[in-house]
């Protein structure tokens, strides 16, 4: 059986430096997991002791609070600051700018709508940049209930898929006399997602290797299912079935945004193992 890696796949740039961040940054903590990936954040506690927090308020004066990739609550980084807690912000670029786009279109008036997950972390750091507040939405079908003024700013997750992104903003479009429509989707997410609908083409198994809370790495496996069914989201080698792979002749394999190398590599090793 051929084992074939995606053109793209595997950690950001986002990601690559909030982990060089993390590592130059020992005894100290991140408020919320640095990325979505538990084994890599676990190899940060281990080797380079960076702890994990999940309430901002446990951080006492003089501590060192690591702000993850996907960004935090803005009023949150206020109190930080404001109760001396040293701030080491690790925030992806691609997700400060949706940040300030929200906060700047908000003050001029506009009305903000957030393409995205309203739970995830990225969503909710973004949305509190909206000064006068802003409407996150998943699909058309919600927006067809919801009245808005005559000006809007549309904003995406930064991994969302372009094609659903496109249809919020077509529907939005003539139904308003102005609508601003920032694309805030990173170049890493188009990348990583067009690897994986040309692989899945081709191959008929297909190993999706990322975090389960991963918003990237799903998106990764739905567009994979679409033309594989014969496709598996796994964060590590431990969760291959050999079974998978019996009579199967081409495996595409690729992995989100917060998946590190090594397991990448452990997941291909094991699957050579379970062929052999």
């Amino acid at each position: 059986m051929k084992i074939e890696l995606a053109q793209n796949y595997g950690f950001c740039f986002g990601v690559k430096r909030a982990i060089k961040i993390a590592e130059e940054n020992t005894n100290a903590a991140t408020y919320g997991p640095l990325i979505h990936n538990s084994k890599e954040i676990a190899r940060l506690d281990k080797d380079f002791k960076v702890g994990l927090v999940e309430d901002f308020r446990t951080f006492k004066p003089g501590d060192k609070a690591i702000v993850r990739t996907h960004g935090i609550v803005k009023n949150e980084l206020e109190q930080l600051k404001q109760n001396g807690i040293e701030v080491v912000d690790a925030t992806c670029p691609f997700v400060t700018k949706p940040q300030e786009i929200a906060q700047e279109m908000s003050e001029k008036g506009y009305d903000v709508v957030i393409f995205g997950d309203e739970s995830h972390p990225e969503i909710k750091g973004v949305k509190s940049y909206a000064t006068n507040g802003a409407t996150v939405v998943t699909s058309v079908e919600e927006l067809e209930t919801m009245k808005f003024h005559e000006r809007i700013a549309l904003i995406a997750q930064t991994t969302r898929k372009v094609e659903e992104y496109m249809a919020v903003a077509n529907y939005l479009i003539p139904r308003h006399k102005e609508v601003r429509v920032f694309n805030t989707i990173c170049n890493a997410t188009f990348e990583n997602q067009e690897a994986v609908r040309k692989l899945s083409k081709e191959a008929d198994v297909m190993i999706i290797i990322g975090g389960k809370n991963s918003s990237n790495t799903k998106q990764l496996f739905n567009i994979s299912y679409e033309n594989c069914q014969n496709s598996y989201h796994i964060e590590d080698e431990k969760e291959l079935d050999a079974q998978w792979f019996h009579g199967k002749k081409h495996c595409g394999v690729t992995a989100g945004a917060s998946t590190p190398d090594w397991i990448i590599q452990n997941v291909i090793n094991s699957i050579k193992k379970s062929i052999n």
